[in-house]
């Protein structure tokens, strides 16, 4: 038979195990099951998500172009029609879902903040958790992500891609 005070140290033990368990549950959840875009900054952040299209390729999209100085992200030449290429320093992806439409999305996972890992297939899909989103308009495709990649605007000129 057990004592008191045998009893009261189990039921302590058992007091600090649960809420051990719980916490860690808590903080699966918080990492995982968010959907705010997370990624501490950067295109899709809630501080700088863009809700405006991005689109180049076109005349209406190089006209507005001022010389400002603006880096070359990458050449047109370096996006495969009907894909993709990632940009993980600056947390973007273009695509060019039909010849000479280029296309910027954010690059972060609307799910749980991932950098997505590849475009294939017509979709720029993320690997921590499957969610895909199309080339054209950054839409989900599959879940678990809910909400569509931002777009991020840009500007093609002379055969180079610039973020604006």
């Amino acid at each position: 038979m057990s004592s008191p005070s045998q009893e009261r140290a189990g039921a302590a033990r058992r007091t600090v195990v649960a809420a051990a368990g719980a916490a860690g549950l808590t903080a699966a959840l918080a990492a995982c099951g968010g959907d705010g875009g997370g990624g501490g900054g950067g295109y899709g952040s809630p501080s700088s998500a863009s809700g405006s299209p991005s689109s180049g390729g076109s005349p209406s999209s190089e006209s507005g172009a001022t010389g400002g100085g603006a880096k070359a992200l990458a050449k047109t030449s370096e996006i495969p029609a009907g894909g993709g290429k990632i940009f993980k320093a600056q947390k973007v992806v273009v695509t060019q879902p039909e010849k000479g439409d280029f296309k910027a999305f954010s690059a972060i996972c609307r799910h749980a903040g991932c950098l997505v890992a590849d475009v294939s297939d017509g979709t720029i899909n993320c690997r921590c958790h499957g969610s895909k989103y199309a080339i054209a308009d950054g839409s989900v495709r599959h879940g678990p992500a809910t909400k569509g990649l931002p777009a991020v605007p840009l500007k093609v000129r002379g055969g180079e891609i610039e973020l604006s």
